[in-house]
């Protein structure tokens, strides 16, 4: 190759063999650069992969968790907003009332709660579908926040950090919105951003309601169908399904907060997608302290109703897994002690039900598309709600607000 390129006497042969071999090091040369940046490229995606954020309240894994659980709660001005100054002494008071009952519950229902191991499993599926389905924002990299137990909101912020996240979807895992809640979770997401991120290096989405999602109702019909099959046939038509929501105050209900309509709306496209096929009610569940909650109590229906009902089967329909308001107060308080538990079931949580994990996977998938960045509800959800540290509006958080 040498002679080729210094030899002053190149016959025709030579030059002809000179101008191939020039080509195919162009050629190569313009291979390799392609290469580069197809690598480039894809080292880029895969050093900033879409994260997906599972936002929910949580729930202690382990027993002796219960009470930092408990205060984190009674704690959370968004969820009781009375004065700052004095409810961390409050929170820490009742906390220490209440934790020996509900150490005691949690053991009763295997030593803590699931809803993490379910939370992270959902959250992983859902992350796995996205890959294949909406390659253009993969990889997909699933997270858990909760808001009251590990991992909290922080400690997963910190993680993202480290993983070089660039852009989060934050998915609420309460499919109808509330202030207490999904509110609550937008707060505390703020106040992390400021304290963790304030140069904005990522940039958020949130998916803040899915009431009426398909996945979401499909599997509620599934999982309703099948509890019905246990019935005799004779009777099958006739059990009352108890849809069982967590309740709420009147005092928060009376802000206009979404949750109550929601939660109806939810119940409703259930009951379309099983053609009206039984009687059913909604009914709310967890009422605590004296002051008037929504109604009717679910424990209260089933009493109600129990004596003269061939069957009453109770749906989850606020929960997207199996949790303290499942396992013990329905399970082991409302049918577990009832004279007429042997026709009193429940239906099965959602969990790891495939109709509702694609389920959630087309909403996060439809969300990355669509480049919204809240739904058109959220800004008066914050107008109306009512506590002490609230985000001034949800542009604030949501957006590219990188500082260059």
């Amino acid at each position: 190759m040498a002679y080729i390129y210094s030899s002053s006497k190149c016959c025709s042969q030579v030059d002809y063999t000179t101008t191939i071999f020039s080509v195919i090091i162009m050629l190569l040369q313009k291979s390799m650069t392609g290469s580069r940046l197809f690598s480039n490229t894809s080292r880029a995606l895969q050093k900033s992969p879409t994260g997906v954020v599972f936002m929910n309240m949580g729930g202690p894994a382990r027993v002796e968790e219960t009470r930092d659980f408990l205060y984190q709660l009674f704690a959370d001005n968004d969820l009781i907003p009375i004065s700052r100054k004095y409810q961390p002494f409050i929170a820490k008071y009742i906390s220490r009332f209440r934790t020996p009952k509900i150490e005691q519950q949690y053991r009763e229902i295997g030593g803590g709660s699931p809803i993490r191991k379910w939370s992270e499993y959902q959250a992983q599926r859902v992350c796995e579908i996205l890959d294949e389905s909406c390659p253009e924002t993969a990889p997909h990299k699933p997270y858990v926040a909760f808001r009251y137990a590990r991992p909290l909101t922080g400690e997963t912020y910190q993680r993202m950090l480290k993983d070089g996240i660039r852009r989060a979807v934050a998915f609420s895992q309460y499919p109808q919105f509330s202030y207490s809640t999904t509110g609550s979770s937008i707060n505390e997401l703020w106040r992390q951003i400021k304290s963790l991120d304030p140069e904005r290096t990522v940039n958020w989405s949130v998916i803040d309601r899915w009431p009426t999602n398909e996945g979401l109702v499909k599997a509620f019909a599934e999982n309703i169908t099948a509890k019905l099959e246990e019935f005799p046939e004779d009777i099958r038509k006739n059990v009352v399904l108890l849809f069982s929501a967590h309740s709420l105050p009147m005092d928060v209900v009376n802000t206009g907060d979404a949750y109550p309509a929601e939660v109806g709306a939810t119940v409703y496209r259930i009951m379309e997608e099983l053609k009206f096929c039984n009687p059913y009610r909604l009914v709310w569940q967890s009422q605590v302290g004296p002051k008037p909650w929504l109604g009717a109590q679910t424990a209260d229906a089933a009493e109600w109703l129990s004596p003269t009902e061939p069957g009453l089967i109770f749906i989850p329909v606020a929960f997207t897994s199996d949790h303290i308001e499942t396992l013990h107060e329905i399970d082991l308080g409302v049918i577990g002690e009832s004279p007429y538990k042997d026709k009193l079931k429940r239906c099965e949580s959602l969990n790891g039900n495939e109709t509702f994990i694609k389920g959630m996977a087309d909403i996060v998938k439809n969300h990355l598309k669509s480049g919204e960045l809240y739904s058109k509800q959220l800004p008066l959800d914050f107008t109306l709600g009512k506590s002490n540290d609230p985000i001034e509006h949800p542009s604030k958080v949501f957006g590219d607000h990188t500082k260059k």
